[in-house]
């Protein structure tokens, strides 16, 4: 009970204040509880009933294969749940299945995971309760944009991508938000990924006269761009997506290597009481284990909104902001965060820790 009271006042501290709190929230969790997903989804449970004791919210565990012949019983399951909202959804077709039925009875899904715009376009049109704890897709190349037109506006700049539908369409969206400004890279490239050296990539970038270089690639062809670059003595300041964030293979990624991605929510100062008494509990607080956590505090805090304004949960979700311990939470009207959680991290001995400022060295 300690570390449910302990990370529950971590949130309820600072919430606005009301009359009383509410009942607690009746909860399903759509989540993998076998499979090759199987450990994900427990960490959305283990994160989310760890929130839950102490306010007596009860957390309904409703399995999730992922697979659309499975929509029916997925429907039923919820619908028969009783539960008062939902979250979780690691996969779309889990959302695109149930999404009209939750409609109907007026019950909110928060996923964790699923990043579709198209869906999220479809749920605004048709009406469906749909909210993200995730960034859209557009956020990422919405702060790479910023970050460019922020710190690297007057370099000499380079735009490349490895063929990959993300890492093309990532890297179209930011040239063609810098072309509204008036910036145009001096090197655009599609390069070979999966390479055992990228030489010929690293002299032609230097031939550009490039300095400053944003890749749409993976983690390890950035990792052997940044040691050819260096064995070249080619001065590259690179930058890449939230792909980076990834394991080291074959090559180890450089320090000083930039990467836009989520932050490592557990060593945030919001979630410090939580992640401490997850720990002293045995439980790590990695991966959807704090975002789930969070978007259970997240509810109640909703529900107690919903019951002083006397509206639905859905309404009072478009409230906020409400403190959690990923951060403050607010929807826009699209249902999608209002803020975008993106940061620029930089990579140093073994771990992407937030970047020096803008007139640090990069």
């Amino acid at each position: 009970m300690f570390r449910s009271i302990v990370a529950s006042l971590l949130i309820a501290g600072s919430v606005q204040a009301a009359p009383a709190l509410a009942a607690g929230v009746k909860i399903a969790v759509v989540a993998p509880v076998e499979g090759p997903f199987a450990m994900l989804g427990k960490q959305m449970l283990d994160g989310a009933r760890f929130q839950a004791d102490d306010r007596g919210s009860e957390i309904i565990s409703i399995p999730e294969t992922c697979e659309p012949s499975d929509a029916e019983n997925l429907k039923k399951a919820l619908l028969s749940s009783g539960a008062e909202a939902a979250i979780g959804f690691l996969c779309t077709e889990s959302l695109e299945a149930t999404l009209p039925a939750l409609a109907e009875a007026g019950i909110p899904a928060l996923t964790l995971s699923v990043r579709s715009d198209v869906l999220m376009e479809d749920a605004l049109k048709k009406k469906w309760p749909l909210f993200r704890l995730v960034p859209s897709a557009r956020m990422e190349a919405t702060k790479v944009t910023e970050i460019i037109l922020s710190r690297w506006k007057n370099e000499p700049l380079a735009l490349i991508e490895d063929g990959t539908i993300h890492g093309r369409e990532l890297v179209e969206s930011v040239r063609v938000a810098l072309a509204e400004v008036g910036l145009t890279p001096v090197f655009s490239d599609t390069y070979r990924p999966a390479q055992e050296q990228q030489v010929s990539l690293v002299r032609r970038l230097a031939k550009s006269g490039a300095t400053h270089v944003f890749t749409g690639g993976d983690r390890a062809d950035t990792a052997i761009i940044a040691r050819d670059a260096a064995s070249e003595q080619v001065a590259l300041t690179l930058m890449g997506g939230e792909a980076l964030n990834a394991a080291d293979q074959p090559v180890a990624l450089a320090n000083g290597v930039l990467a836009v991605s989520l932050p490592d929510y557990a060593v945030l100062p919001e979630a410090k009481v939580a992640s401490d008494a997850m720990t002293a509990a045995k439980l790590i607080p990695e991966g959807y284990v704090l975002p789930a956590f969070s978007a259970v505090a997240l509810l109640e805090q909703v529900k107690d909104q919903a019951g002083k304004d006397d509206t639905p949960l859905i309404e009072a979700l478009l409230k906020g902001p409400y403190p959690t311990a990923i951060g403050p939470i607010r929807f826009n009207a699209d249902h999608e965060l209002a803020d975008n959680p993106y940061r620029l991290l930089q990579w140093r001995d073994g771990r992407f820790v937030p970047a020096p400022t803008a007139t640090g060295t990069e």
